[in-house]
């Protein structure tokens, strides 16, 4: 089946099973490999994405679900790593292996998006669910404090996707 996807602002063509995960769309099909494989159940959190702006497993989204949305990857965030989130990621120096920090970005800039100044409780709902296996909890929650900060301190700021 021939698809037309909208993947971080380009109209892309594929051609595709239609029961074809999006992620291995964004991976082996249009080579856009900073969405992670971790767990292919959508328990980890490694491949989240958006989808106009609202984070998804992209492992768990067959490739035909995703219609006329658009899709956003860590590399269309923001190509020049001025998203709130990647400058907070960045300063906080949160990543060690790095494996599962594109998902938990994301949905981080989801949620920013939704609610600007979330509670903990928000946090932590977004957040329970992916899996670090470095172990880099206390740095996570530190970038988001800052990517809260720095987008409220950011005129025009570009929270989310």
């Amino acid at each position: 089946m021939s698809l037309t996807l909208t993947v971080n602002g380009v109209a892309r063509r594929v051609d595709a099973d239609p029961r074809t995960p999006l992620l291995w769309i964004l991976r082996d099909t249009l080579g856009l490999c900073g969405t992670k494989y971790g767990c292919g159940n959508g328990i980890c959190g490694a491949c989240t994405v958006h989808l106009d702006g609202e984070a998804y497993r992209s492992c768990q989204v067959q490739v035909s679900d995703v219609g006329k949305k658009r899709v956003t990857t860590i590399e269309g965030l923001s190509p020049d790593g001025s998203h709130p989130c990647q400058r907070a990621w960045l300063e906080e120096d949160v990543s060690q292996c790095g494996y599962c920090q594109p998902g938990m970005l994301m949905a981080t800039a989801a949620l920013l998006r939704e609610k600007p100044r979330p509670a903990e409780a928000d946090v932590n709902r977004v957040l329970a669910d992916h899996v670090c296996r470095c172990g880099t909890y206390q740095r996570i929650r530190a970038a988001v404090a800052r990517a809260v900060e720095t987008a409220a301190a950011t005129p025009a700021t570009k929270a989310g996707s």
